[in-house]
């Protein structure tokens, strides 16, 4: 059985999670203010959204007296 060499790894560069270019210290883990605004937006916007059953609001039409 031969043994495979081991190649040095470097440092990693971060990309930024919206473009994809590399991040820059200033605004980690985004690339540039234009991208950490685009993330927060959908956040607002509700883009990001975990799976599962909705939730029925308390005071909403399906409650009983």
């Amino acid at each position: 059985m031969s043994a495979r060499p081991m190649r040095p790894r470097g440092p990693t560069v971060e990309r930024c999670p919206i473009c994809g270019k590399p991040a820059s210290a200033e605004e980690a883990p985004f690339c540039s203010s234009r991208c950490r605004e685009v993330d927060l937006n959908r956040w607002l916007g509700g883009a990001y959204r975990i799976p599962g059953e909705a939730v029925r609001e308390p005071g909403g039409s399906d409650d009983e007296d």
